[in-house]
């Protein structure tokens, strides 16, 4: 497996661990982690001697979203014309990674060992398990930096139905492990000394079963909802990039660098802010 600057990975007996390794950042997701991850999730799918994928976070935090400085980079002053190339570019990456992890021929276990938020969570629930500490808060908060919660949205419908994904992306609230347990995005929850090691049992029963027939379990429970998947995401994509030339998420991403509450433009504005 290749070398990677924001993970760690490691084989043994056909159990692939990869770990999101930016602690100081709370593995928060830059360029540079997002490419990576991508890539060690194809690399794993190709692989002929890796079988079942553990991912974990290093530190505190499985991962916590998009990174502080990734969002100072994404608003734009008011009166700039916007750079929609690389808002495509921004969002199709994202929904490249999490399509890429949702559609992993070879079965794959979240082992959330911290908050795991907004494209964080995407990754902690698209596994096909996900176990996870007490501790764990899970969470889409995009709408309170004035985002939309776009490219999630596609697959949280999926898994949860349309009434509890509005409620997940229409508040922003954290939610407990028990509470994502209760939803069915969490299998169960475990103590945290225990984690790794009820992931490496879980991944060691998933390889006593016939990796083909795991397989075409996999391909066939994905092609169900793959043609209205691809319509979803492009319509998300969309969504993504016209909310990026909100006035209301530059405020949004304003006030959470600056640690205050955010006045929203769009309440006082004589046209409605357009979000898809």
């Amino acid at each position: 497996m290749p070398q990677y600057a924001t993970l760690h990975t490691h084989t043994d007996s056909g159990v692939h661990t990869i770990l999101l390794n930016r602690p100081e950042k709370r593995n928060a997701l830059n360029h540079q982690l997002i490419g990576d991850l991508t890539h060690a999730l194809e690399s794993f799918a190709a692989s002929h001697t890796c079988r079942v994928l553990i991912l974990t976070g290093a530190g505190s935090s499985f991962c916590a979203g998009l990174d502080l400085e990734h969002l100072r980079a994404m608003p734009l002053p008011p009166g700039q014309p916007a750079p929609t190339e690389d808002y495509i570019a921004d969002a199709q990456r994202i929904a490249t990674l999490l399509r890429t992890l949702y559609a992993l021929p070879k079965p794959t276990i979240a082992a959330v060992n911290g908050p795991a938020i907004a494209g964080g969570m995407g990754i902690a629930t698209l596994c096909d398990f996900t176990l996870a500490v007490p501790e764990a808060k899970f969470g889409y908060t995009e709408v309170r930096i004035g985002f939309v919660p776009a490219v999630v949205a596609a697959f949280l419908r999926t898994q949860l139905g349309e009434k509890s994904a509005r409620d997940l992306l229409l508040t922003g609230r954290l939610v407990s492990a028990e509470e994502a347990q209760t939803l069915g995005l969490v299998n169960r929850i475990i103590a945290e000394p225990d984690l790794i090691r009820e992931a490496k049992a879980l991944a060691h029963r998933l390889l006593r079963n016939s990796p083909a027939a795991i397989e075409a379990t996999k391909r066939l429970l994905c092609s169900f909802s793959s043609q209205q998947l691809t319509r979803d995401i492009e319509a998300a994509i969309r969504a993504s990039v016209d909310a990026r030339s909100n006035a209301d998420f530059h405020e949004g991403v304003a006030a959470f660098l600056e640690k205050r509450e955010p006045q929203w433009p769009s309440i006082h504005a004589k046209e409605p802010v357009q979000t898809a």
